[in-house]
């Protein structure tokens, strides 16, 4: 039985698009894409490949084999995933070793999910592309914990430190079928080796559940289903309505993965990847979206022993940072450090006066409103409804009480300087530097050297309560700190 395939991945030069086409032609519009070119002088693309093409396995056991890795056993299932183990880089790579010399007799092993950047930050092994950098997600977790509760020996900890990723498995191996966590975006560079992708578009994701929202695993070869459809009669009035979109992502490529796309991955040779998911202003709704729905389902789950709880909302929302990776509270402290930075740093580009770049203007103003968008849209939630829980924003601090003692933690002011530095990398890459001050008047030289510095001056507690008031208790107060910025905007850049 096959899968009906419509159509390719479109393939693009990256160096022929610039980054407003690829925001407005595939992030804003939630469209896959394959980009060549941006992987030039990589030390991953050296170091970690054989002058034949193949993996440097020896390298990886040389320099990184004490590291402890996340391994999924390509032929056991677990639920809608495969089973995984925990070995060290050494292991996996004498597996994998002993998989070529003894001819398939050992199972096939794929490690996933390496946090391979935050063990290894002095190795610097790729350079971020810059159509990708926009990236709140791993830009916050640089300086916070999304949620706070870890286990004793601090593993769920590591496990949430960031959304940075080095895949490795040998040809065989394969990802189940799935949406990507958060409902964020990825991206995905293949260092070596060649990889066949298959899409579902979101609008077709319900086309693969079952009558309990079990998604279909399916395993082919060729387009060809050869195994695992959980279960049958949904396979025959629903699962054939479907129709998918391929790439064969070849050495030296990056995949750019839209929200909610389903996909399922295959190693056509043995492949060594960099992965990352990220979200923004443009899938931002994509998050709390998924977030309503995951609360709904835990909620379910435990809705006959509401009557006997004591907190019963509570219970919900730590099942659903369990299940999801964060809870409303969460979500709702990193929209709001994510607003004032925004907010700093428009208030920096206010204070240049007439000497501004309108390109990194216009990024910061997109990203309030999809704060304020999605601040406007919690206010519904029963969560932030309740007294109580506006007690328990205040003392798990996910609530504002004074927007100046914010301003004293380092590790908002790191959070700032990467708002600074990324969007000011991002402006530059939109035009042309001597572009960015003619319609106000400021020299090209002057801008340049004022976009490149890399560290920053913290407003002034004067000049923060210009927009914002002392707390932000709930998405009530955010949405409207953020729309007063919002319209200051408008009285001044437009």
């Amino acid at each position: 039985m096959g899968l009906k395939i419509v159509g390719e991945i479109e393939r693009l030069d990256a160096k022929q698009l610039s980054y407003h086409d690829f925001v407005e032609n595939y992030m804003k519009k939630n469209q896959p894409v394959l980009l060549t070119g941006l992987m030039d002088g990589w030390q991953a693309c050296k170091d970690w490949v054989k002058p034949n093409g193949e993996p440097n396995l020896a390298f990886f056991s040389t320099h990184f084999g004490k590291s402890k890795v996340q391994v999924a056993d390509c032929g056991t299932r677990e639920f809608t995933d495969q089973k995984r183990k925990e070995m060290s880089v050494s292991e996996f790579i004498g597996h994998w070793e002993r998989l070529l010399d003894q001819d398939g007799n050992e199972s096939l092993l794929y490690l996933k999910d390496w946090h391979f950047v935050k063990e290894y930050p002095n190795y610097v092994a790729y350079a971020t592309p810059h159509f990708f950098l926009d990236d709140w997600l791993n830009m916050y977790l640089d300086s916070y914990h999304m949620h706070e509760d870890t286990n004793s020996d601090g593993s769920y900890e590591l496990n949430c430190s960031d959304y940075r990723f080095v895949y490795m498995g040998c040809k065989g191996t394969w990802t189940p079928l799935h949406a990507d966590v958060f409902r964020s975006y990825s991206w995905s560079a293949n260092v070596c080796g060649k990889k066949v992708w298959h899409f579902l578009s979101p609008l077709q994701s319900h086309l693969i559940f079952d009558s309990l929202f079990h998604s279909t695993v399916l395993k082919y070869e060729n387009d060809n289903l050869v195994k695992e459809i959980l279960n049958l009669e949904m396979l025959n009035n629903m699962f054939l309505q479907t129709v998918w979109i391929r790439c064969t992502q070849e050495k030296n490529e990056v995949i750019f993965v839209p929200s909610g796309w389903y996909h399922q991955v295959h190693n056509l040779e043995d492949t060594i990847s960099i992965n990352h998911n990220w979200f923004n202003a443009h899938n931002l709704s994509w998050v709390w979206s998924l977030l309503v729905k995951d609360y709904n389902e835990a909620k379910e789950y435990i809705e006959d022993i509401r009557d006997i709880c004591d907190d019963f909302e509570g219970l919900c929302q730590r099942n659903l940072a369990a299940n999801t990776g964060m809870n409303f509270p969460d979500f709702f402290t990193f929209i709001g450090r994510f607003a004032i930075a925004n907010m700093n740093q428009f208030h920096q580009l206010e204070d240049k006066g007439l000497c501004i770049n309108l390109a990194e203007a216009r990024h910061l103003y997109c990203n309030l409103l999809s704060i304020h968008k999605v601040a406007e849209e919690m206010k519904s939630a029963v969560f932030f409804k309740v007294e109580e829980h506006s007690h328990e924003l205040i003392e798990n601090e996910s609530a504002f009480q004074d927007i100046k003692n914010l301003f004293r933690e380092p590790k908002f002011h790191e959070l700032c300087r990467s708002v600074n530095r990324i969007y000011g990398t991002l402006a530059t890459s939109a035009k042309p530097v001597n572009e960015m001050g003619k319609v106000l008047g400021c020299s090209a030289e002057s801008l340049a050297e004022k976009e490149s510095r890399k560290d920053m001056d913290i407003i002034s507690n004067q000049n923060c309560n210009k927009d914002v008031s002392f707390s932000i208790l709930g998405p009530e107060d955010l949405a409207r700190v953020t729309d007063c910025t919002i319209r200051n905007f408008k009285n001044i850049f437009m």
